[in-house]
Formats: structure tokens, sequence, C-alpha cells
């Protein structure tokens, strides 16, 4: 069975509560999900999943110091990440406060990997992934199903080829 990834970093909860809604989405795109705290992911979570999403809080412009050191570590498994499919997600305070950065600075990570990326679907109105300014409103949280499901349909059809 195809299996997803989703890790993340959250101090408010507004990141964890959009986690839990890319997995349900991955869930529904015929995955098997698994989702860690960046503090409990290991590498090898990342070397046996066939699609990953990372999502973090959005400080300064970039992503949390967390997940960076998480995406750091993660050259220890340079060439063993090719070809998975990835995407990504962010909240902050502010819809100026550096979202589309901080999605660009997770997916570059994953692009550095080899990694197939994920847009946010078009229909949610987003680009780079799923954003949430403040806590997740309805929209952002199906948005966040949405991508889910588009990494688990897709992980699917790329590890089956």
């Amino acid at each position: 069975m195809t299996k997803v990834l989703v890790v993340y970093h959250s101090r408010s909860g507004n990141t964890a509560r959009m986690a839990q809604a890319v997995a349900e989405g991955a869930k529904s795109g015929g995955a098997e999900v698994v989702v860690k705290k960046v503090e409990e992911a290991a590498l090898e979570d990342l070397t046996g999943a066939d699609g990953i999403v990372l999502g973090a809080p959005t400080y300064f412009g970039t992503l949390s110091a967390e997940m960076k050191g998480f995406i750091d570590g993660s050259v220890r498994v340079r060439g063993k990440l090719e070809n998975k499919v990835g995407a990504a997600f962010t909240s902050s305070g502010s819809p100026t406060g550096g979202n589309e950065t901080t999605l660009l600075s997770l997916i570059q990570g994953m692009l550095i990997h080899g990694m197939v990326i994920v847009g946010d679907p078009l229909e949610t109105g987003g680009h780079y992934g799923a954003v949430a300014v403040g806590a997740p409103d309805a929209g952002v949280l199906i948005a966040c199903q949405k991508l889910g499901e588009r990494v688990g349909k897709l992980a699917k059809v790329v590890g089956g080829a």
C-alpha cells in the first residue's frame, strides 16, 4: 500500500490541525498515512514513505528552526528520496508574514532530494501549498485535505510506475 508521511511543527496548534486535515485527504486518496511531530520523526520515516508532506509555521518569513533542522539533517539520506511525492503547508499570524517564502523553503529541500512536488489544488486558490493565517478555517482545512488527497493519489501512480 502507498504510504504518506506528514511531518509538522506546531506551537499554537494551527499547523497541527492542518497536518490532520492533510492526513485525512491522503487517506481518502488511498494511502496509508503516518503523522508525526517533527521532533518525533526519523530519517527512516522519510525513506519508508512514498509521499512526504511537510508543514511548519512561518516565523520571520521562513520556516521554524525545528523544521529547518530536520530538513538539514535529511542530507544523510540524500539520494534515497528521489521520485517520492512531496508537498508543503504553513500557518502564520499575518497574510504578509512570508507564507509563500516558507512554502518555497520547504519545497526547496524536497527538490534538492529529487522529489516530485504537488502544488495546491487549483480549486482552492493557492499556488505552492496550503496556507492558514491564524487558526485554519473550513476553507483552509478543505485545501489541506485536497492537497493530501493529491499526494496520496500521485504517490500511488509514481510508486507503481
